[in-house]
Order: structure tokens, then C-alpha cells, then sequence
């Protein structure tokens, strides 16, 4: 097993998880009241699994969302295995 931990005096290790809470908690979360533990839950669910990473476009991706990333990616993989 590896230690998964920020290295001692870097500020940098943990941005992209405090970005992402950042972006939830701007977009979903501030200002909303839920119902139910369970209502919150399949909100949150919903966010992540379908706005985020199906819709939501990244600056960090190009302007695309990660499953467009990601189908890019394996097209390309797929393209070098057949030049090669």
C-alpha cells in the first residue's frame, strides 16, 4: 500500500479536489434545502454521474466534458494500435 497524503509543505497536491468541491458546493449544493438524507444523496449522485462528468464542460479538457475526453482518448488508442 501506498500513503495517498500531500507532501509535507505542498499547497498544490490537494487543488484539484478542492476545486471540485469548490465547483459542487457552487453549483448544487449553496442554498438549497433537502428534504431527506436519501433526497440529497440521489441529488449529489445525479450532479456528479450525470451533469459533471457527462455534461458539464472542463477548461482543463479543452472545453469538453470527461466521458468526451475519454471517448476521444480511447478513439486515439485505438487508432495508434491499428497505424502501429
Amino acid at each position: 500500500m501506498v500513503c495517498s497524503m500531500s507532501r509535507k509543505g505542498n499547497c498544490w497536491d490537494n487543488a484539484p479536489t478542492e476545486s471540485w468541491f469548490n465547483s459542487f458546493k457552487n453549483e448544487w449544493v449553496h442554498g438549497i434545502r433537502y428534504a431527506t438524507h436519501a433526497k440529497m444523496k440521489a441529488t449529489s449522485f445525479e450532479y456528479i454521474e450525470v451533469f459533471y462528468n457527462r455534461k458539464r464542460q472542463h477548461s482543463t479538457l479543452g472545453y469538453r466534458s470527461p466521458i468526451q475526453f475519454m471517448e476521444n482518448w480511447l478513439s486515439e488508442q485505438q487508432q495508434e494500435k491499428r497505424v502501429a
